[in-house]
């Protein structure tokens, strides 16, 4: 089965590709550096010809409010209308667990209305919706930094490996659309800010992180469970200890 995994060079689409490959499945990993750019239309055209699947895991390269919209609206429409022309019969996409309760958050508010664009389309789809990486640990804490603190809200999360993002994603890719929303996360649901502080520790980085109720999260103040997953979700087994082992 030909299949194009869009961003299929990134921290997802890297594992996916390869395990598609390995699978036996023709992985088309694409990416402005192979020539299809979903921004301009570029190539999409001809890397979709022959394709039964469609996996979309480009971010945008910037997370303002007006540019971060601008991608996800731009590329969603983009690759729909090349997926009706190559008659793709299944459209898989990753987004994020709480994206439709942090509408104070630009990035969330762009990628609902990238899931919206996939829910009009004509072409069958599952929208995976993950929880943070944990491989994302170091940003969240660069983020909230000022001077040698850290300002994190001590919210529930359930952060989940990239490893087992790729697991979801190859099952989500490999089985039939759901024409719905499926969530995945970790197996642990943990207060934010505590465990950044771990993996600071863990790092040897000497910051103190704070637990703020008043700091955002991609640009939203965050509730205790807006983060973390509904009882339905398929839960992975790597822990952060076993995560940072792997390190």
């Amino acid at each position: 089965m030909k299949i194009v995994v869009i961003g299929g060079t990134g921290l997802i689409g890297s594992k996916l590709v390869a395990k598609l490959r390995e699978a036996g499945h023709e992985a088309l990993a694409a990416s402005p550096d192979s020539g299809v750019n979903t921004i301009t239309g570029e190539g999409l055209d001809a890397a979709l010809a022959g394709a039964q699947v469609v996996v979309d895991l480009a971010n945008s390269p910037s997370f303002e409010d007006q540019a971060v919209l601008a991608f996800f609206e731009t590329a969603g429409r983009n690759i729909v209308e090349a997926e009706v022309a190559a008659g793709v019969g299944h459209h898989v996409a990753l987004s994020v667990v709480g994206t439709g309760r942090l509408v104070e958050s630009g990035y969330l508010r762009a990628k609902a209305a990238q899931e919206r664009i996939i829910e009009a389309s004509p072409v069958p789809y599952t929208i995976v919706h993950s929880t943070q990486f944990f491989e994302f640990l170091g940003g969240i804490a660069q983020s909230g930094t000022v001077g040698d603190a850290v300002h994190l809200p001590p919210g529930w999360f359930q952060p989940i490996a990239s490893d087992d993002v790729a697991t979801a994603m190859l099952k989500a890719t490999l089985g039939q659309p759901k024409n719905a929303i499926v969530e995945i996360g970790g197996p642990e649901r943990l207060r934010m800010s505590e465990l950044v502080q771990r993996y600071l520790a863990a790092k040897k980085d000497p910051r103190k992180v704070v637990a703020d109720a008043h700091a955002k999260y991609f640009g939203a103040e965050l509730k205790d469970d807006e983060l973390v997953p509904g009882p339905d979700a398929q839960l992975f087994p790597t822990t952060f200890e076993q995560w940072m082992q792997r390190q």
